[in-house]
């Protein structure tokens, strides 16, 4: 008796395919999540509904929808002060490859200085404090030592700029309007007590605490937060990254260095 031909299964719980019955080899119905997306989602969902669905396996309502967007928008492009973005200048003036240059700029947006680990810091706090501004005063007063090897100690509590005296207009900003947005959980917290926990760290807040309420009220994890945030920040990467490019490197923007000793200054007597 000869067997049946194994069935080949792809373990996922995000999508599943049909494929073409004169080609296994390509697609003929794509489901995220139950949802086809060729069929019913092109034309009806956005961009923004779309990864909201690949990363929560359900559809955002319009308040969620919103949140998301606006995050994104204030997101999409860090500008060439963000360690990320002058990554992807720098591959992009010294002729990389494309790929090559968002790999740059997904490396060091990865760390914990207004990167993706400070993201994964910030949202393990909200797990640890919640709303509660007594567990907040103890935790940034003691915070948790690293323990993975590849990741040093952490030289500031995340969310709070290390170096800053007062909060940057763009915080303040994204801050009300997602609070506008908001159904009055953590981005309302925060907004009522941003004054008290500047206070206790003494340094003002950057965008890692705003953007972590709102992966928060979202319902992402650490480690999806983490994601969301180097995915968000891609685009101003890639942007400058392709504008470096054109102009070549005698219009690099960063940063003029005078040498004291330049062989080319040299007068010949």
């Amino acid at each position: 008796m000869s067997e049946a031909p194994r069935k080949e299964v792809v373990h996922t719980r995000i999508w599943q395919e049909e494929a073409e019955p004169d080609n296994p080899f390509a697609t003929r119905v794509a489901r995220c999540h139950g949802y086809d997306v060729y069929g019913d989602m092109l034309g009806k969902a956005s961009w923004i509904e779309m990864v909201y669905l690949l990363f929560r396996g359900e559809r955002p309502s319009a308040q969620q929808a919103a949140l998301l967007e606006t995050l994104a928008v204030a997101l999409a492009n860090p500008g060439p002060r963000d360690p990320m973005v002058h990554a992807a200048m720098c591959g992009g003036v010294g002729g990389s490859t494309a790929a090559a240059s968002l790999m740059a700029a997904l490396a060091v947006g990865a760390g914990q200085y207004g990167g993706a680990r400070e993201v994964l810091l910030a949202m393990q706090a909200w797990e640890v404090c919640g709303t509660d501004l007594a567990k907040w005063r103890h935790h940034l007063a003691a915070p948790p030592e690293t323990l993975v090897d590849v990741w040093p100690q952490t030289e500031h509590p995340p969310g709070f700029d290390p170096h800053g005296v007062t909060t940057p207009l763009p915080v303040l900003q994204l801050l009300d309007c997602l609070q506008a947005r908001s159904s009055g959980g953590q981005l309302s917290w925060l907004q009522q007590n941003r004054v008290a926990l500047e206070s206790i760290v003494g340094r003002p807040f950057n965008l890692i605490l705003p953007t972590t309420a709102v992966f928060c009220e979202l319902g992402l994890s650490p480690s999806a937060a983490e994601m969301m945030h180097l995915l968000l920040r891609l685009p101003g990467a890639a942007a400058h990254a392709l504008e470096q490019w054109d102009y070549g490197f005698k219009r690099f923007p960063f940063f003029p260095v005078e040498l004291t000793d330049d062989p080319g200054q040299k007068v010949v007597s």
